[in-house]
């Protein structure tokens, strides 16, 4: 189980190096408690409150490659705050639910605009050359996929529980799809580190689960 405190203060240390220093902001634990909230929520299964901290731990890696670490770290809290499995437009609802909290909560305009861009990003997962946040952000989140092999087959299991709805078919068509579209990508990981020690183990996870529900 993820420690719930430690989460909390990590949420305050991101906030608190956003906010503009001339700034005083407000207490930053209810916005804290109420994105613990949405990440405990019953619905979810894989993308929980220790997917959130595993993101928050590949940041930590990978936090030289960024730009503006305060934002990427802000982004992977808001990047899956609104997750319905059966909607297609959760990533959009978390942008606009950063738009709306962080001002309140301190942070200027132009961080504020950066942490929803990247959470929009992660629709895609693909950033640009020049997108280091992108970079970022997109690389902890998928770093799952380079996981050992049983710790990619509960991820896989945790992902078949959140579309419990759908029948086998159709979940295998478009899962099957989700993944090519993922090994299409040039490169899965852009950072220098996710590409190193990351890339060949995902693509042959990727490659062994399209195979597994093919068959």
């Amino acid at each position: 189980m993820a420690d719930l405190d430690a989460l909390r203060a990590r949420f305050a240390h991101a906030l608190e190096a956003a906010r503009d220093p001339a700034a005083d902001g407000p207490d930053p634990a209810p916005y804290a408690d109420a994105l613990l909230t949405r990440w405990r929520e019953p619905q979810r299964r894989y993308h929980t409150v220790e997917h959130l901290s595993a993101v928050l731990d590949h940041i930590d890696v990978l936090h030289e490659h960024a730009d503006d670490p305060a934002a990427v770290r802000l982004a992977a809290w808001f990047h899956d705050a609104v997750y319905l499995p059966d909607r297609s437009e959760n990533e959009e609802r978390s942008a606009r639910l950063a738009e709306r909290a962080l001002p309140e909560a301190g942070v200027g305009e132009a961080r504020t605009a950066e942490v929803a861009r990247l959470v929009r990003l992660t629709v895609t997962h693909d950033p640009a050359d020049e997108d280091r946040d992108g970079q970022v952000l997109c690389d902890a989140d998928l770093a799952i996929l380079a996981a050992p092999p049983s710790a990619y087959a509960a991820y896989t299991a945790a992902v078949r529980e959140e579309y419990h709805f759908v029948p086998n078919d159709a979940f295998r068509a478009g899962r099957a799809a989700v993944l090519r579209q993922l090994l299409d990508l040039p490169r899965l990981f852009r950072t220098p580190y996710g590409a190193e020690r990351w890339e060949a183990t995902a693509r042959y996870n990727l490659r062994s689960e399209l195979e597994l529900l093919a068959s």
